[in-house]
């Protein structure tokens, strides 16, 4: 049954929890016939769902969706995944997990579409970006680290002078006052060997790129590696999800909060919804671009325009917007197969 048919016999809202999920069934007329409760195990989903003819099945996004999820459509049950942060309103003041399961149940059996349903991502592309967040987080303890170094030799007079993150375990020995040796060379023993397991995941990530051509070629504009490159494409991956490429700025969270009403359109912040991960890779990428060493390009201009406009964070607003550019042109070279010509739309102004 598509959830585009009449009202369905059943309707079950399943709402997830770590340890013990919430169960609200509502037969075709809108009546509650079961309320129940079940682990959030495999073998306990399996069993309170199989053998029981096919029916819908609402439950929200989170940590175990995916999973339950595949185990439905295993036992042929259909299934809506609804995202929460679109569906309870700001209004909802009394809730709990029955509740919640009983809400599920009653908009799923409606229209799923008041439901935001959203799709999961394949296991093969949760395992490839899993690696690449568990490379991010390696990184970001490294930065805290050196960065706590860095600070703690400065009331002592000493000073690390500048070099690459890479190196930094390196140069940092022969620079260290004598008084902090013994309680910062730990630390530097923990930086040796984070980056030795980065250097390792870097090159999880070289394999990862050579098994998806079209992250190869999403390098092509400046300030994309292979990085920003298979993180877009994993976290996509299927482009033709997407029927215009605008759409692409808005799944990463890079378009402005919406909130008209009459003749009020307050300028608002961006949604930030998506993944934060490849967000960030992109926003990094367009102040390359924007940044000293950024070559002339149409993405560049554009994003200088919005810089001189000047005012409270302009820079920030520009590099944001750069961004936002940035992955609807990486989604139409992905579609279009089509070589990068950084400055199409200046020959386009002067022809």
């Amino acid at each position: 049954m598509s959830s585009q048919e009449m009202i369905p016999n059943l309707t079950i809202g399943l709402d997830l929890g770590d340890k013990v999920s919430r169960v609200c069934e509502i037969d075709g007329a809108g009546k509650v016939v079961r309320r129940g409760s079940v682990a959030t195990t495999p073998g306990a989903i399996e069993r309170h769902f199989g053998g029981r003819p096919p029916c819908r099945v609402v439950l929200e996004v989170g940590t175990h969706s995916q999973w339950v999820e595949r185990l439905l459509k295993e036992q042929k049950h259909e299934t809506v995944v609804s995202q929460s942060s679109k569906v309870y309103g700001r209004e909802r003041r009394r809730r709990n997990d029955s509740m919640d399961a009983e809400f599920l149940a009653r908009q799923g059996r409606a229209d799923p579409e008041l439901l935001h349903p959203m799709k999961h991502r394949s296991v093969e592309a949760q395992e490839d970006l899993a690696l690449l967040r568990a490379r991010d987080q390696l990184v970001q303890a490294r930065t805290k680290l050196i960065n706590h170094v860095r600070g703690a030799v400065k009331p002592l007079g000493g000073r690390i002078g500048k070099c690459a993150a890479e190196g930094f375990h390196k140069r940092a020995p022969g620079e260290l006052p004598e008084a902090l040796r013994p309680v910062l060379a730990p630390l530097l023993e923990v930086i040796a060997d984070l980056t030795k397991r980065i250097r390792a995941m870097d090159k999880d990530v070289e394999r990862m790129v050579e098994a998806h051509p079209e992250a190869v070629r999403l390098q092509q504009p400046s300030g994309v590696g292979p990085l920003t490159a298979i993180a877009f494409v994993r976290s996509i991956e299927d482009a033709s999800r997407f029927k215009h490429s605008r759409e692409v700025g808005a799944y990463f969270g890079l378009v402005p909060k919406l909130d008209e009403s009459s003749k009020s359109s307050p300028q608002l912040r961006i949604t930030k919804a998506g993944d934060p991960l490849v967000r960030r890779y992109l926003v990094g990428g367009a102040r390359y671009i924007l940044g000293p060493f950024g070559p002339e390009c149409d993405l560049r201009r554009y994003g200088q325009a919005i810089a001189t406009r000047g005012g409270k964070n302009a820079k920030k607003r520009a590099a944001v917007a750069v961004a936002r550019k940035l992955a609807v042109l990486l989604h139409r070279l992905w579609v279009s197969d089509a070589e990068y010509d950084p400055n199409w739309s200046q020959r386009q102004r002067a022809a």
